[in-house]
This record gives structure tokens, C-alpha cells and sequence, in this order.
């Protein structure tokens, strides 16, 4: 692969490398020379005691684990039966689970807020207004993962329709429904297993989304870990720059491991066949 790589690419290899390597190692420079007491790691050793840390990182990953669960729970059979039953419709969905790539975060947030507002307003003596109420429940705010269920539609969208398009997913319904199974485990047993890439990939953008995500949860009035990060850069420069820092670290962790697990699978199947 290394032969194939002509100087133009590598050109281009080696500024992407800098545009990502030079501002992460001004960061980790910035967390560990302290001025007047020389190289500390007190910002990294300082961040698990730090009250709030464990808290709103907890928060963030239960959200990005309920975000995962019903955005696949929606978008799987969906994808699956507008391929097998509708791909004429293909355009139209594609369209809808596009529209949160353009509409304005604040946008969003706003009409979020002016839908709450009908709690306290309009439903305050019927049974619907304690809904309102549990979802803004700070210990497990669901009003975030239904936005972010929103937000993660069309990077999941686009992950699982690329794993569809590489497999003939007529034939492994029709054959599963041939030997006697319903068509809930025709998509579990048949389907699925052959989407396991499209669901890591999709997975760990909704992941990634839910970690990063600052805007929806500040306006709302809640603290997961991005906003946490946030408020502790307004007293704690440092502390708040080697969150980030490790945060970015752990996220190409799982990059590579997913990468890695992709691979592995490849040759297997390979070696297989």
C-alpha cells in the first residue's frame, strides 16, 4: 500500500496529520507546563476528584446507550422494509432523515422548549402533564435522548443504508421465511448478523454525537459531560483542556478498536471463503 502512495498523497497524508497533531499536542502542552513549577500532570491526576466528573460522564453514557437502543430500534425495521417493500420512497425518507443537518441547533432547541411549555400551560390538570414532568427529570433527562435520537438520524441512516446496499437482503428474508421463520426472526437471525458493521459504525456515531453534543443540553438547563467540561473551563483552564484531551483519546480508542474488530471479521470471512 506504502508503493502505491504517490508523493501528492503523501503531501496531503502529512497535512492532515498536522492540521490534527499540532493543535492536540498545543493542548497537551498547555495541560502540563505550568509556568513557574515546570512539566505537572496535576490537571490529569486532579480530573477524577473533581466534583461533577464521574456524574456527568455517567449521565453522557447512559444517554448514548438509550440514543443507541431507540435509534436502531426505529431505524432498522424501517430501513429494512422501505428496501424490501417501498425502495421507490427511498428518496423521501432519505430527504426526512436528512432535515436535522440543516435545521439550526437553537433552532431546534426553540421548538423543543415551546412544545414543554405546553405542560405547565395547557395540560396542568390532565394525566399528560406528569409526562412532561419525567422527561426533564435531571437524574435521566429523556427529552436529550429524544433529541439526540432526532440529531443521530441521518449519520445512522447513512451507516445502515450503505450496509443494506452490500448485501441482498431479499434473499436472506426470503430464505429465513422459507425454512419457517416469522418475519421478526427473519430480521433478527438473518438480517442482522450481516449488518454488524452497519451497526458498530452507526452506533459509535451516536456515541460520539451524544458525548460532544454541548448546545441542546446548556439551553435545556441540564449537565451532561460536554457541558460539565464547559463549566469547568470557566475556572479551570487546564483541567478543563486535559478532559478534552482524553476525551478525544478515548473516542479514537474506540475508532481503532472498531476498525480492528472490522478487520478481523473481513479476514476471517476471507480465510473462509
Amino acid at each position: 500500500m506504502a508503493r502505491r502512495l504517490t508523493p501528492w498523497r503523501w503531501a496531503v497524508l502529512g497535512l492532515a496529520a498536522l492540521y490534527f497533531l499540532v493543535p492536540l499536542t498545543a493542548s497537551v502542552i498547555f495541560t502540563v507546563d505550568v509556568p513557574g513549577q515546570g512539566v505537572t500532570f496535576d490537571a490529569y491526576t486532579r480530573i477524577l476528584s473533581t466534583e461533577g466528573f464521574v456524574s456527568s460522564l455517567l449521565l453522557s453514557l447512559e444517554l448514548a446507550v438509550a440514543t443507541i437502543a431507540v435509534v436502531l430500534l426505529l431505524t432498522v425495521p424501517a430501513v429494512v422494509a422501505l428496501r424490501l417493500g417501498a425502495p421507490r420512497m427511498r428518496p423521501v425518507v432519505e430527504v426526512v432523515c436528512s432535515l436535522p443537518l440543516v435545521v439550526p441547533p437553537i433552532a431546534f432547541v426553540a421548538g423543543i422548549v415551546t412544545v414543554l411549555k405546553w405542560g405547565p400551560e395547557h395540560l396542568s390538570r390532565t394525566p399528560l402533564f406528569q409526562t412532561f414532568v419525567v422527561i426533564q427529570n435531571e437524574n435521566f433527562p429523556v427529552v436529550l435522548v429524544l433529541a439526540y435520537v432526532v440529531m443521530a438520524l441521518p449519520f445512522v441512516y447513512r451507516a445502515l443504508d450503505a450496509g443494506l446496499r452490500s448485501i441482498d437482503v431479499g434473499t436472506l428474508v426470503e430464505a429465513a421465511r422459507s425454512c419457517g421463520a416469522s418475519w421478526p426472526q427473519a430480521l433478527v437471525r438473518a438480517v442482522l448478523p450481516n449488518l454488524r458493521g452497519a451497526l458498530l459504525n452507526a452506533s459509535f456515531l451516536t456515541l460520539a454525537l451524544v458525548l460532544g453534543e454541548f448546545t441542546v443540553a446548556q439551553l435545556l438547563g441540564f449537565r451532561p459531560f460536554a457541558v460539565w467540561i464547559y463549566n469547568v473551563g470557566g475556572s479551570q483552564a487546564q483541567m478543563s483542556v486535559a478532559v478534552s484531551v482524553l476525551s478525544l483519546l478515548v473516542t479514537w480508542a474506540l475508532l481503532l478498536a472498531l476498525a480492528g474488530a472490522g478487520g478481523g471479521r473481513t479476514r476471517t470471512a476471507s480465510s473462509r471463503g
